[in-house]
C-alpha cells in the first residue's frame, strides 16, 4: 500500500455528495403506497402469512389432538395394568384364604384325632 493518498478534500466531498444523490433518486424513484401494483403486492404478502398462521394453526391443533389421543391411551393402559393387579391380588388373596381355611380345617382334624385317641385311652383304662 502507498503511504500517500492522493486524494484531497474536494475529491472526498464530491463522492460523499454523489453516494446521497444515488440514494435519494433510488428513494424518489420507489412507486407510491397508494400505487395499484404495490397494493396488490401488500395483499399477496397478507395473504401468504393468513396462509402461513392457518398451517401453524392446523399443525398445533394436531400436535394437540396426537398428545389427547397419546394421554387417552396412556390412561386406558394405566386403568388396564390395574385393574388387572386388583384382580390378581384378588385371587391371591382369595387363595391364602383358602390356604388358611384349608390349614385350619387339618389342625382341626388333628386336634379332633388327638382328642378321640384321648378318649378312646381313657375308655380303655376303665
Amino acid at each position: 500500500m502507498s503511504a500517500f493518498d492522493f486524494r484531497n478534500f474536494e475529491d472526498r466531498r464530491q463522492n460523499s455528495q454523489a453516494a446521497k444523490a444515488a440514494l435519494l433518486e433510488k428513494f424518489k424513484a420507489r412507486p407510491p403506497l397508494d400505487d395499484p401494483e404495490m397494493i396488490a403486492k401488500a395483499q399477496a404478502r397478507a395473504e401468504v402469512a393468513r396462509a402461513r398462521d392457518e398451517r401453524a394453526r392446523e399443525r398445533e391443533r394436531i400436535r394437540i389432538e396426537t398428545e389427547r389421543k397419546a394421554a387417552e391411551e396412556k390412561r386406558l393402559r394405566e386403568e388396564a395394568e390395574l385393574a388387572a393387579q386388583l384382580a390378581r391380588e384378588a385371587a391371591e388373596a382369595a387363595a391364602l384364604a383358602e390356604r388358611k381355611a384349608a390349614e385350619a380345617a387339618e389342625k382341626k382334624a388333628a386336634r379332633d384325632a388327638r382328642y378321640a385317641a384321648r378318649k378312646a385311652n381313657v375308655k380303655i383304662r376303665r
